[in-house]
C-alpha cells in the first residue's frame, strides 16, 4: 500500500492521542483531513484550530462530501477503541473503503525511514520524547509520533524537515492490540515487559511472546536498548546482527554513576559501551526518568550526537503533560499530576515522590484503570499506593470494559495499608476538597478521566493562596 494513491484521510476515533499525531502528520504533509470523536476535548479542540475539521455525532451524514464522493482516493484510519456497533465505519465497511488501523499507517509511514522504536508496557511515551529531544535539540533532522503532550514541542508530533537521504523518525511503539507489531525498527528500545493488557494476551506468557516477536523485528545491523531487569529470553529473539545493549541505574552496561538529588534535579553521570557522559542535570524527578534518560542517550550516541549537546539536551528536556508534571506550588503545597495507571508505574512514582519530599505528608488520589487490570493487580496496586500519608480511591474508570461483578475500587481499598484512606466520587472529592487540606504534596494519579480535576483543584489550591476562599 502506498499512500501516494490517497487524497483525502478520515479518521474513527481522531481524539486520541496517536491518532492526533497521525492526523497533524497527514494535515503538515498537505493532505486534508477530517475525522468523528465521541467527546470534545483539549485536544480535538486543538486540531480544529489547526485547521482539521471535526464531528462529534456518528452518522453517515456527518462524512464530507469529498470522502463520500472518492471512495478510491480515500484512507480511512480506525482507533481499536471504535466499537463494533458504530454506525460510519459499519457503512464505510460496506462501502468497500480502504480502512486501516492506527498501527497499520504507522507502519506504512515508518517502512521507508531510520525508525527508532520505543517500547514497553510503561515508560515508552517519556522514553521517545526523550530521545526526540536529545536529537532534534542536537540539530538532527527527524520526525517523532509520540503517546503524549511533549512540553518542549507542546506536541504529539515533531516533524523533520526530510531534506535528509533518508528520513529519521521515533516512535512510541505500542503493546496494546500488538500494535507495535506493524513496526520493523533500526534501533529499539524496550523499557518493561510487565503483565499487562491480560484482557488481550490473556497470560504474561503470551505478553512476553508477542515482545519477542517485536525484538525480532529488529533489522539486521540494528540495536536493542533493553532494560537489564527483564527475561533474559527476550533479547534472545534478535536477528543476527543485531547490537543488544542492557541498561539500568546498576546495570553492567548501561548504567549511571555519582546519582545525587538536588531539588528537583537529579544529577547523575551516564556510562555507556559507547562511552560516558559527566555532569548531567535531569528536571523530571524520578529514578525512572534517569534510566528512561539512558537509554536514550544511548540512542543518540548510537548516531554520533556528542557528549556535550547530549548534557545540554538532558538539562533542557521540560517532560511530558501528565507525567510527574509539577502543576502548583505556594504556600507550602506542592500538587503533581501523573500519568501511572500500573503497579509497578505507581511504585516508582511514590518511591520517587518519597525520595524528593522524605519528610512530607503526601495525599495521593488515585483512579484505577479498568476493572479487568484492577482484578489482576489489586495487591499491588494497594502496596503501592500503602506508601501515601492520605489515599483517596476514585471510581473505576471503565474505558472500554464492561463491569465485572464485585470488581470495585474497594477490592484494592481494603487491601491499603496507610494512615488515612477513603473511597470518593470526582465530585464528593471536589467538594470536600477545601475542608481537607492537611498534607503537604498533592498528587493526582491515573489514565482515566482524573485530569478534569487537576485545573479545578490548581484553582482551590491557588484562590486559598490568595485568600479568595
Amino acid at each position: 500500500m502506498k499512500l501516494e494513491n490517497y487524497k483525502y484521510i478520515y479518521f474513527l476515533g481522531i481524539g486520541g492521542i496517536g491518532m492526533s499525531a497521525i492526523a497533524r502528520w497527514f494535515h503538515a504533509k498537505g493532505f486534508p483531513v477530517w475525522g468523528y470523536d465521541k467527546t470534545r476535548t483539549p485536544l480535538t479542540e486543538a486540531l480544529e484550530q489547526e485547521g482539521i475539521v471535526v464531528h462529534y455525532t456518528d452518522h453517515v451524514n456527518q462524512l464530507p462530501e469529498e470522502v463520500q464522493q472518492h471512495k478510491e482516493e480515500t484512507l480511512v484510519i480506525l482507533t481499536p477503541a471504535i466499537p463494533a456497533d458504530h454506525t460510519e465505519w459499519a457503512y464505510l465497511r460496506e462501502q468497500g473503503y480502504t480502512i486501516k488501523k492506527r498501527s497499520e499507517v504507522l507502519g506504512i509511514i515508518t517502512a521507508s525511514a531510520f525508525t527508532i522504536a520505543v517500547a514497553g508496557t510503561h515508560g515508552k511515551t517519556t522514553t521517545s520524547s526523550i530521545v526526540a529531544h536529545l536529537l532534534h535539540s542536537a540539530g538532527e533532522d527527524c520526525s517523532a509520533f509520540l503517546g503524549g503532550i511533549a512540553t518542549n514541542f507542546n506536541s504529539n508530533l515533531l516533524i523533520g524537515s526530510g531534506s535528509g537521504a533518508k528520513e529519521t523518525v521515533v516512535v512510541e511503539a505500542d503493546e496494546f492490540d500488538r500494535s507495535f507489531l506493524t513496526l520493523f525498527p533500526d534501533i529499539a528500545i524496550v523499557t518493561s515487559a510487565d503483565p499487562d493488557h491480560l484482557d488481550i494476551y490473556g497470560d504474561k506468557e503470551e505478553l512476553v511472546r508477542t515482545f519477542q516477536k517485536f525484538i525480532g523485528q529488529v533489522k539486521p545491523g540494528g540495536t536493542l536498548i533493553i532494560h537489564d531487569s527483564l527475561d533474559p529470553k527476550l533479547a534472545e529473539s534478535v536477528q543476527p546482527g543485531v547490537q543488544v545493549i542492557k541498561y539500568g541505574l546498576d546495570a553492567k552496561q548501561a548504567h549511571v554513576k555519582a546519582l545525587t538529588i538536588e531539588g528537583r534535579w537529579f544529577k547523575f553521570d551516564a556510562v555507556t559501551p559507547l562511552g560516558a557522559v559527566a555532569g548531567l542535570q535531569l528536571g523530571l524527578p524520578g529514578f525512572h526518568n534517569v534510566e528512561n534518560t539512558l537509554a536514550a542517550i544511548v540512542v543518540a550516541q548510537l548516531l554520533e550526537v556528542s557528549a556535550a549537546e547530549i548534557s545540554k539536551g538532558v538539562a533542557a528536556y521540560t517532560g511530558v503533560k501528565r507525567r510527574f508534571e509539577f502543576v502548583y506550588e505556594g504556600e507550602g503545597k506542592i500538587f503533581i499530576d501523573d500519568y501511572a495507571h500500573h503497579p509497578r508505574e505507581i511504585d516508582a512514582f511514590m518511591t520517587s515522590l518519597r525520595a524528593l519530599y522524605p519528610d512530607k505528608k503526601l495525599k495521593i488520589i488515585f483512579q484505577p484503570h479498568l476493572y479487568s487490570r484492577t482484578r489482576d493487580f489489586a495487591n499491588e496496586f494497594a502496596k503501592s499506593l500503602s506508601m501515601a500519608d492520605e489515599l483517596v480511591l476514585l471510581d473505576i474508570y471503565p474505558a472500554r470494559e464492561l463491569p465485572i461483578a464485585g470488581i470495585t475500587s474497594d477490592t484494592i481499598l481494603s487491601k491499603v495499608d496507610c494512615k488515612k484512606k477513603t473511597l470518593l466520587s470526582k465530585e464528593r472529592f471536589l467538594n470536600d476538597f477545601p475542608k481537607n487540606l492537611d498534607f503537604d504534596v498533592l498528587a493526582t494519579v491515573g489514565a482515566g478521566d482524573i485530569d478534569t480535576l487537576v485545573q479545578p483543584l490548581k484553582n482551590l489550591l491557588k484562590n486559598r493562596r490568595d485568600g479568595l476562599e
